[in-house]
């Protein structure tokens, strides 16, 4: 399963990324806005820390996602959010 993660906290990517190979997803995580953010492709999963990502980062990735995609959005870019996230949309 691929994963998209949008926002968080910079210094946690590598930890996001170790948490979903822990459930065998793939994953790309993006803290910030960057040019690479256009090339997300078409993830089974999209994450969206909502309090570390900007309306105008929501609304590009949201444009930029395929129809199949599921979204989860978070307030909180914890870790165990997104153990809760990957929980419930993994198993």
């Amino acid at each position: 399963m691929s994963v998209v993660i949008v926002g968080g906290n910079e210094c946690m990517t590598r930890q996001y990324k170790n948490l979903c190979g822990e459930y065998n997803c793939k994953a790309k995580v993006y803290p910030k806005m960057n040019n690479g953010l256009r090339d997300i492709g078409s993830p089974d999963l999209l994450i969206l820390f909502t309090n570390t990502v900007s309306h105008k980062m929501v609304h590009l990735v949201l444009g930029a996602k395929a129809e199949k995609t599921r979204v989860a959005r978070s307030h909180s870019s914890s870790i165990a959010a997104l153990r809760g996230i990957l929980d419930e949309h993994v198993g």
